[in-house]
């Protein structure tokens, strides 16, 4: 009976003694914000993009003005009773603006994967670091939370990470 009282106090003795859970969390909708890197994503892309709105802008502007002429011949055609050529002529314009259309559509198609593959791989990055930074500095668990998707409702600021990784992140990208 005693060997077995002697061997329950050692066993809560040794329980005891098992180091605590370190948590700390970050929050993601921040991280992403200040990171240096991301910031330099976003202008990047929407350099892409003002560069696509100028281009669709001027295709869309110089094709209103051909259909305009196009439109004209066509209607002198038709009153000179070429009702044939006069409809040929706005198949044609017809069968170019959806030419126009499409391709516009596939270079914006093109611009949103390149944006989305880009963040992917950024958003895999930031969750790798953290990975890293957790195990570097013996952290058991390291939450995520934002706005939208909270899953930390309270922490004490000495838990929260969101600033030390960001500038270990921007440290990092410094590097590169």
């Amino acid at each position: 009976m005693k060997n077995i009282f002697y061997a329950l106090i050692t066993l809560l003795v040794l329980a005891s003694c098992q180091k605590p859970n370190k948590i700390g969390y970050v929050d993601n909708g921040i991280i992403v914000k200040d990171y240096q890197k991301a910031k330099d994503l976003e202008a990047k892309y929407k350099s892409k993009e003002d560069a696509f709105k100028k281009k669709t802008d001027s295709v869309s502007q110089a094709f209103q003005i051909e259909a305009q002429k196009e439109q004209l011949e066509a209607q002198k055609l038709a009153q000179r009773n070429k009702r044939k050529q006069a409809e040929e002529i706005m198949l044609g314009l017809q069968k170019k603006q959806q030419l126009l259309q499409q391709e516009m559509q596939f270079e914006q198609q093109q611009l949103a994967k390149a944006v989305q593959d880009e963040s992917d791989s950024l958003i895999v990055k930031i969750k790798n670091f953290i990975k890293d930074y957790g195990k570097k500095n013996q952290y058991t668990f390291i939450l995520g939370t934002s706005d939208g998707a909270s899953s930390v409702i309270y922490g004490e600021d000495q838990t929260d990470l969101t600033q030390t990784i960001i500038d270990a992140l921007n440290a990092e990208y410094k590097k590169e």
